[in-house]
């Protein structure tokens, strides 16, 4: 390799520093070439080949969001209370209807509403010995695609001083919380006790709300904070009145838990298939970049390739 190929893989005062090669080095570089009408044959095969892999990768991704579009209906549909027969309309504003049985509740009514904050990075005094698990907006990517129901990493942490010196609050294990700000709208249930920035809401459950029956609920309601309550062009916020006035439909305690079993075994198949849907997807990309490089290097003759085992071992 020429010593003008610069900075791969390498470091400079710790930072890692991006890829780059030489221009020069680009007109050393040699390719097999064969004469100009198998160059033109070669394209064409490729052309026909690429399309019939977009279109199954299409095909794939048609199926990806069907899927999505299934689990997020069965969640909405399993905490409406879709199973039951007599029914009447809903007041909130994401469901038609409920279960006449039912009743719709703030959520404040049933669960103690608290929040979070930064302690003061201007005493660093407040940022040593840090034990507690801290959720920042940074913990929303482990739950974006909602599989996870229970958060036990943080990245950050932040110490007893630290919490006694601002106004953050250790929640206990159980805890359900809400990002309001950046990432708005996402949500999950601590796995221990912890505390969280200014960019969230929690919901500590009383004796007549499953914390994992709300947090479906919250799920569920998405579309409907982010539509109607979330604020900004840019970056989105829901203000905290608005989430104290939240309501959701309420059913018995124990039908509460059998709702959550539901969702979630609803939710496993879905995923499942979601997953070998996904794979295929990669498979097929994989393929589709080893075509390019067998055809261009000789690796066999398009002229009687067929194209029938251009996907072997991916199924449509």
């Amino acid at each position: 390799m020429s010593s003008r190929l610069r900075g791969i893989g390498g470091t400079e005062n710790g930072a890692v520093r991006t890829p780059r090669i030489n221009p020069e080095d680009l007109g050393d570089i040699r390719v097999a070439l064969p004469p100009l009408e198998e160059q033109r044959r070669i394209a064409d095969f490729l052309d026909a080949e690429f399309a019939r892999i977009d279109g199954l990768v299409n095909a794939e991704q048609r199926v990806l969001d069907r899927l999505t579009e299934r689990r997020t209906a069965g969640v909405v549909a399993a905490v409406s209370g879709g199973e039951h027969t007599g029914r009447r309309a809903s007041t909130l504003a994401w469901l038609e209807s409920i279960p006449e049985s039912w009743q719709e509740v703030r959520v404040g009514l049933m669960a103690r509403m608290g929040s979070g904050h930064t302690p003061s990075r201007s005493h660093p005094e407040w940022w040593v010995d840090c034990t507690i698990p801290w959720i920042t907006t940074g913990e929303v990517k482990q739950v974006r695609d909602d599989r996870l129901e229970d958060l036990h990493e943080t990245r950050e942490k932040i110490s007893e001083v630290g919490l006694a010196n601002s106004a953050a609050e250790l929640h206990p294990k159980g805890t359900v919380f809400l990002c309001r700000t950046a990432s708005a709208g996402y949500s999950g249930v601590m796995g221990s006790d912890m505390a969280t920035s200014q960019d969230f809401v929690t919901w500590t459950c009383g004796p007549r709300l499953n914390p994992y029956f709300l947090l479906w609920c919250l799920r569920a309601m998405r579309a409907d904070l982010l539509g109607r309550l979330a604020m900004g062009s840019t970056h989105k916020t829901i203000y905290v009145p608005d989430l104290q006035m939240l309501r959701i439909p309420v059913p018995p305690l124990n039908e509460q838990g059998k709702i959550v079993d539901a969702i979630r075994r609803q939710n496993s198949r879905i995923d499942n298939l979601t997953d070998k849907v996904r794979r295929q997807i990669e498979l097929l990309t994989e393929r589709r970049q080893a075509l390019i490089t067998a055809a261009v290097t000789g690796q066999f003759d398009v002229s009687t390739a067929s194209g029938r085992n251009v996907t072997d071992g991916v199924s449509a």
